[in-house]
């Protein structure tokens, strides 16, 4: 049997050389026929820690690498571009300090 190839959003980086990627997909609904989002959340090893946050990666089906771990990292298909809004403000706070002295 083939092993699934799929496309997701990475989540979260915060554990080495494991991403947590999020897939999404349209679900039909029952009774009325609407399309539904709906996601699926893979935990990808990720050995050179090459992804962060808001990449869109390809990640495989593997053999399970550890108790959630069952995907292993293809390619990177589109680097995100997340904003920490936290340092941003910081480095905004320092500037105005520094115009202010």
């Amino acid at each position: 049997m083939p092993k699934r190839v799929v496309t997701g959003v990475v989540t979260s980086d915060k554990m080495k050389k494991t991403r947590r990627v999020e897939v999404s997909r349209l679900v039909k609904y029952p009774k009325y026929g609407k399309y539904v989002k709906r996601r699926t959340v893979c935990y990808a090893h990720d050995e050179n820690n090459e992804t962060a946050v808001g990449d869109t990666v390809e990640i495989i089906e593997s053999r399970p690498l550890s108790k959630l771990k069952r995907w292993n990292l293809v390619k990177v298909v589109a680097k995100g571009n997340v904003i920490d809004v936290a340092a941003l403000r910081a480095s905004a706070k320092e500037a105005a300090a520094k115009e202010n002295t």
